[in-house]
């Protein structure tokens, strides 16, 4: 392969990771959705399952010459720089698209909840297609997720979950999860999880702190980088533990799983609906126009993801 081949195809990899962090970072879009659409999915899994713990004893060589070829061999093997491409087109867009959605919560709440909630909304439709909730088990793991969900957004634990370094860390891990389950965003996690508003804030605040920091001001960088790193690392560890989980739990009680997911998200339209009734403001016609049709736009784009991608297999 000529370099220049070489170099379109991991042009191609960066731009199919933008898709996804584009898709993951708004709640309803899953980013595995997106993989598998690009056709990635399943060597982004086998390249997140791939890591053999014995294989860090090869760092002990890296002093000779053989040793870093056997790394490198390794890191091959283990399909990194792959991720690597994959994972700066995912973290560039999703920081754009992220600092967009959080500017419009920001200057537009009610009718950007209201895009939320017709997300959501279809994607529990969609995914309901799949579910069977035809034993008692599953009306039980139906109504824990409900339930779970209704009470975790209850408006009166608004703001009661502080964005904290352990906690940035623990959504992290938990939003990574929609990486291997394609139905279900990252960012709807974080949307249950009540640290969305914040983690889409970090960006900005990173450019603000490199312009603090370019005029002597160090100061607000570093306080915006202790977030950001705290949740990368949460993201990290939940590649290697939350994302097995969840695939094992899909292999293994897979209806089950899927009527949790379809349960939570129905449960958590709490959230949304809620921050709309709060921020609409006077209901008027143009109010009502400003709610029904971002809710409208954001119903008919999960509709027409799916209908594009009905007939692939996850």
């Amino acid at each position: 392969m000529s370099d220049s081949a070489g170099l379109r195809g991991w042009l191609a990899v960066y731009l199919k990771g933008a898709c996804m962090g584009a898709a993951d970072t708004v709640p309803g879009v899953s980013g595995g959705t997106i993989a598998v659409i690009v056709g990635i999915y399943e060597r982004l899994i086998t390249a997140l399952t791939s890591f053999d713990p014995s294989s860090l004893r090869l760092l002990a060589r890296v002093h000779t010459a053989e040793g870093r070829a056997a790394v490198a061999a390794e890191l091959v093997r283990m399909d990194v720089p792959f991720l690597l491409v994959l994972g700066a087109g995912l973290l560039s867009a999703a920081a754009t698209i992220a600092t967009a959605m959080n500017a419009a919560l920001q200057l537009y709440r009610a009718p950007t909840y209201a895009f939320f909630f017709g997300l959501i909304a279809a994607s529990a439709v969609v995914l309901y297609r799949y579910v069977d909730v035809g034993t008692p088990r599953r009306i039980a793991v139906a109504a824990i997720g409900f339930v779970l969900a209704f009470l975790v957004t209850d408006p009166s634990l608004s703001g009661s979950t502080p964005s904290t370094l352990p906690v940035l860390f623990v959504a992290g891990a938990i939003a990574i999860s929609a990486m291997v389950l394609p139905g279900v965003s990252g960012a709807f996690l974080l949307l249950v999880l009540g640290q969305y508003e914040f983690v889409s804030g970090i960006p900005r605040a990173i450019l603000s702190g490199i312009l603090e920091a370019i005029g002597g001001n160090t100061a607000p960088l570093l306080d915006a980088l202790a977030p950001f790193v705290a949740f990368m690392s949460g993201a990290l560890v939940g590649v290697f533990s939350v994302a097995y989980a969840v695939r094992a739990a899909l292999r293994r009680y897979r209806e089950a799983t899927l009527t949790f997911l379809v349960s939570l998200m129905v449960g958590a339209l709490r959230l949304p609906a809620t921050e709309v009734l709060v921020n609409v403001g006077e209901v008027t016609a143009v109010s009502v126009v400003s709610i029904i049709v971002p809710a409208t736009v954001g119903i008919v784009a999960v509709l027409f993801l799916d209908r594009h991608t009905d007939d692939l297999e996850y």
